[in-house]
């Protein structure tokens, strides 16, 4: 068994089915010529077994590398995997996999992802509204620089868009967003992230949490709106603002949890954090 805290992951992804709990994560192993994706098994979320491998690239696939941010959607009885991938000349996007398990091999749906063939696009997530299937992705700050959070409506079975995207805000509607500097990228004055977007229904209200740059790093927003098109309502403080993001949100032990990678590193420190979604949301850390 693993222990959760010895689990190195960004953007964690949590599915529950039954009484096991699955956990999505990105790896490129030693020796392998491309990423892949993995699943661990759990019953509490401490104790993980051995992951197994659930999509290798290659065998034709586009995406060569950035194998970022898998999430599991569980819809019409199968199983899909949106996740984030890039290839030398061509953008960045989310395609969808699909599997009759949630730790089964998946593969892809499609020839070609459902986000424009020009965007650079990452972090995208299935929402359902009024029956209809929506993925709700990020155009990307690096091209843009002032990111955006956009929905686009696919078809019934998922397999290509049947609308044009539609943005739902921008980075910089956010009032204490603050710019990302990192010397790694040729960053602007106003290159304002947009990361990581999960919906979810509470209270009569649409929620939505994302992840962006505050005062202290990394940080967690939380949004509402009455529906997806309808005007979103950024919160006036962070709900988690100590360098950790990406993050989702799930039931377990009657209760709303929220899981992130902290902190923001990319050097191996990153560790997948659990917290109790209504106490965060109180706290304000």
């Amino acid at each position: 068994m693993i222990l959760r805290k010895d689990i190195v992951v960004r953007d964690p992804f949590v599915f529950k089915e039954d009484d096991m709990y699955y956990l999505y994560a990105s790896r490129h192993f030693k020796g392998d010529e491309y990423p892949c994706f993995v699943c661990f098994r759990s019953k509490d979320l401490e104790n993980f077994e051995e992951p197994v491998v659930i999509f290798r690239g290659g065998n034709g696939f586009w995406g060569t590398k950035d194998y970022w941010a898998p999430e599991l959607h569980k819809y019409n009885g199968k199983y899909y995997l949106f996740a984030s991938f890039k290839a030398e000349n061509k953008a960045r996007a989310t395609h969808i996999l699909v599997s009759d398990r949630p730790d089964g091999v998946f593969t892809p749906i499609s020839e070609n992802p459902p986000t424009p063939s020009d965007w650079e696009s990452l972090d995208g997530t299935l929402f359902i509204e009024n029956g209809k299937p929506y993925m709700v992705f990020c155009h990307e700050w690096l091209q843009i620089d002032d990111g955006e959070i956009c929905a686009v409506e696919l078809s019934s079975d998922l397999t290509h868009p049947v609308s044009e995207p539609v943005v739902l805000f921008r980075a910089s509607s956010l009032k204490w967003i603050r710019p990302i500097v990192d010397k790694n990228y040729n960053t602007k004055p106003n290159s304002y992230v947009t990361d990581g977007p999960f919906l979810f229904k509470r209270n009569g209200k649409l929620n939505m949490i994302w992840s962006t740059y505050s005062e202290n790093g990394y940080s967690v927003v939380l949004s509402k709106a009455n529906s997806l098109f309808d005007k979103w309502i950024h919160d006036d403080t962070p709900l988690y603002s100590k360098n950790g993001g990406h993050g989702m949100v799930f039931e377990k032990d009657n209760s709303l949890k929220i899981t992130f990678h902290y902190p923001n590193s990319p050097n191996g420190a990153e560790r997948m954090i659990i917290d109790d979604f209504d106490q965060l949301e109180k706290e304000r850390i």
